[in-house]
């Protein structure tokens, strides 16, 4: 199977730039389960598509002002995009320079902060922050939204709140979990009183999502490496819908990563670690019943995740059917809500 496989023309004007002034103003495209007909929809039709005891799933992450300037001993501009915090002092990033650093050399941040390279490791760099300020303070201080780079735009005030989730909880992340920011206090009282249930799973989202796949052959691709942790409470919250005759619905590609992640003998087991899982049609996806997602990019990991859960055709032709429709794509874009196929 080819990248090429899952491309669709996209125009650029359909790219959303900004969040709506309300989160749950968003359409969404509903693809009940083969055949029933895709449905045009909005996101505070949610509840109606859910019924009491189901369980929609979480990301808790929370989005870290990742994104620092400075420029190199010698002069020269630098860009720091933070991948992850490792502790203490260090950082693995990516650097935007014009020539590449050797380890054991030196940058200086726009504020000050000296910083010491320690190392390369696939593409990312290990830094060193040179000071006693902690990481996290510093990054509140001095850093920026690390918007995704479809959005051609620096980020605003707006985007410190707007690009989380009302329940970003867990620092870490350089890219927020996108379908997560549909909800807003109205929509999860919504649901509250149509008897669905809440859980959370952490996956802190790297900066490599963004990166595009390079083997054209997807098979041959290797996913980056993210942080997660699915909690014994939650494995519990899925058990007990399953004896109940409810369903699992997954709020964004992140959820189902962590819980596939997650899976021992057939059931979600408790999981704190890396995953490199990559899910491609072809591959069953078997936590969750439903999912909800955003427009992802063409012939992406997210996109080639979508078609495996609910097939190519399918999912390509809602695609299609959304582009005709003027739907917003991307972070701040509009939402699928999507079931599998019929005996899938």
């Amino acid at each position: 199977m080819k990248k090429s496989d899952f491309h669709y023309e996209l125009p650029q004007e359909l790219i959303a730039q900004q969040p709506l002034p309300t989160r749950s103003a968003s359409r969404l495209l509903v693809l009940p389960p083969a055949p029933e007909p895709q449905q045009d929809g909005m996101i505070c039709d949610l509840p109606q598509w859910l019924a009491p005891g189901d369980l929609l799933v979480f990301n808790d992450t929370r989005v870290i002002p990742a994104r620092l300037y400075g420029r190199k001993q010698t002069g020269g501009r630098v860009e720091i995009l933070i991948e992850r915090l490792l502790g203490g002092q260090q950082v693995r990033a990516q650097l935007g320079v014009s020539k590449t650093p050797k380890p054991g050399s030196g940058l200086i941040l726009d504020d000050g902060t000296a910083v010491t390279v320690l190392g390369r490791d696939e593409g990312f760099f290990h830094l060193r922050f040179e000071t006693g300020e902690p990481v996290e303070l510093l990054l509140e201080r001095i850093g920026r939204i690390p918007l995704p780079p479809y959005m051609t735009r620096e980020p605003d005030a707006a985007d410190a709140e707007r690009y989380q989730t009302l329940f970003a909880h867990e620092p870490g992340a350089v890219a927020a979990p996108t379908a997560g920011l549909h909800f807003d206090e109205s929509l999860l009282a919504a649901l509250r009183a149509r008897g669905v249930e809440t859980g959370y799973i952490t996956l802190h989202v790297g900066a490599g999502t963004f990166q595009p796949m390079r083997a054209e052959r997807i098979e041959d691709h290797v996913m980056h490496g993210e942080w997660l942790n699915v909690g014994p409470a939650l494995c519990q919250q899925i058990r007990a819908t399953r004896a109940r005759g409810g369903r699992v619905i997954a709020v964004g590609t992140t959820v189902v990563r962590a819980l596939e992640s997650s899976l021992r003998d057939g059931e979600v087991q408790p999981f704190a670690g890396e995953t490199r899982l990559f899910l491609f049609p072809g591959r069953t996806i078997r936590s969750v019943d439903a999912l909800l997602t955003n427009f992802h990019l063409p012939e992406s990991t997210l996109l080639m995740l979508v078609c495996a859960f609910a097939g190519k055709e399918r999912v390509l032709a809602a695609y299609a059917h959304a582009v005709r429709e003027r739907y917003r794509f991307f972070s701040y874009g509009d939402a699928m809500l999507v079931f599998p196929s019929s005996g899938s």
